[in-house]
């Protein structure tokens, strides 16, 4: 009886039938996302063998999402969610579908491969702020934080499916003696096919747009998007928390294949794995957060949990032997998941559904944009330094992060 409690504790957002639509066709497409971002950072290794080159491609992915996705947060209030998610779909769909013609071809350079980075990142800015604001709408408040996790889970389903279907695929090829492009280029056109599935659950959502009545200009909107959050401190903590951890932990994720050929001395079985480690991690954190639900000092939970993950990636630079990097993955996944689905669900439960597109898009530029200015810095840096040395550095900085929120200035965020 107790284990079916937590259960459905667990799993509330499930009821709702449109949130069950839409989370198997994201976790469809995740899955395909993830083979590819698991082919192509391979595929750029092999093609340069720098570390440069992996931050480079990360960087330009993450672009445009600095530079639109606020104007994609102004069209997530004014517009109908669904339309823009479906545009979103169509033009990353075509892009997998591009960059697997060219692998298959034997024609693929550095720089179509950046290209085709950018585009998609272009796709994701619009595509990114919609989805965000849409899950509000799919299930009752008090479910918002499950639903914010359940949506985090099928993410990291993903980075545990994805790169053993990466591996799995290089694996099938070399065995029907075909080369390791052509088994990525059949990654990267799984993952446009994967597309298929979340189009055809944003088409079967029986949510309906309710038009806006603004008539504000997209700029005074914009403007009043920034100010509401300026004068929320807990808020901009919250954001400036989610920049720094992307901007110091994801760089880890970014340089595994260094750490699977430089380290651990093996090939795309090695980097896989890793990669499945670190989601399976994931999954274990985003289903404690389901579990906990809505609970008190959210905030202050967030930031012991990333005191936590930095000195976990502080160890993983530091190991040498494979399974304690695994297990030290593991972990670390775990943790940066219960970051960001704690701070998400705050931000979700602050924003008022007139002004959520324009917070949300906010957050994405700050918590996407770390990405790529990390990963640029970092490789950068892993060029003088070597990738171990510049991911140790980097879970020094993200305790110091926390520990100045947790003891110096607060700014709200340890009381919500």
């Amino acid at each position: 009886m107790l284990g079916s409690k937590m259960l459905q504790r667990m799993l509330a957002a499930f009821t709702y039938r449109d949130f069950r639509v839409q989370w198997f066709g994201a976790c469809t497409s995740s899955v395909g996302t993830w083979t590819q971002t698991s082919a192509q950072n391979w595929m750029v290794l092999s093609l340069t063998g720098s570390a440069f080159f992996l931050g480079l491609d990360a960087f330009l992915q993450q672009l445009p999402i600095m530079l639109f996705t606020l104007i994609g947060g102004v069209l997530a209030d004014r517009r109908d969610r669904r339309r823009t998610l479906l545009a979103s779909q169509y033009i990353q769909m075509t892009t997998a579908a591009a960059l697997a013609l060219l692998v298959y071809l034997g024609v693929v350079q550095i720089w179509h491969i950046l290209v085709l980075s950018f585009a998609t990142g272009f796709a994701q800015a619009f595509g990114g702020p919609a989805y965000q604001s849409l899950i509000p709408s799919l299930v009752d408040k008090k479910d918002l934080p499950n639903a914010v996790a359940l949506n985090s889970i099928q993410f990291n389903v993903a980075r545990v499916i994805g790169p053993l279907v990466f591996g799995a695929t290089i694996f099938a090829f070399a065995q029907w003696r075909y080369s390791d492009a052509q088994g990525m280029a059949a990654c990267f056109a799984l993952n446009a096919v994967s597309f298929l599935v979340v189009i055809y659950a944003l088409m079967s959502l029986r949510i309906k747009h309710i038009p806006s009545t603004t008539v504000a200009s997209m700029r005074a909107e914009l403007r009043g998007g920034l100010s509401y959050v300026r004068h929320h401190h807990s808020l901009v903590a919250l954001i400036v928390l989610a920049a720094a951890t992307t901007f110091l932990g994801f760089a880890v994720l970014t340089f595994l294949p260094l750490f699977a050929q430089g380290v651990f001395h093996g090939g795309a079985g090695i980097y896989s794995h890793l990669l499945a480690f670190s989601g399976a991690g994931s999954i274990v954190g985003a289903l404690v957060v389901a579990w906990l639900g809505k609970f008190k000092r959210m905030g202050l939970t967030a930031l012991l949990v990333q005191a936590v993950y930095g000195v976990l990636i502080l160890a993983f630079s530091m190991s040498r032997v494979l399974w304690v990097s695994e297990v030290l993955l593991f972990l670390t996944g775990a943790a940066l998941m219960v970051v960001f689905s704690t701070v998400t669900s705050l931000i979700q439960l602050i924003a008022p559904n007139e002004m959520r597109g324009r917070v949300m898009s906010i957050y994405m530029v700050a918590f996407r944009g770390g990405m790529p200015l990390g990963s640029l810095a970092s490789g950068y840096l892993a060029t003088f330094l070597g990738a171990p040395r510049v991911i140790g550095i980097n879970g020094v900085l993200l305790v110091i992060v926390a520990a100045y929120f947790l003891l110096i200035r607060g700014h709200g965020l340890r009381e919500a």
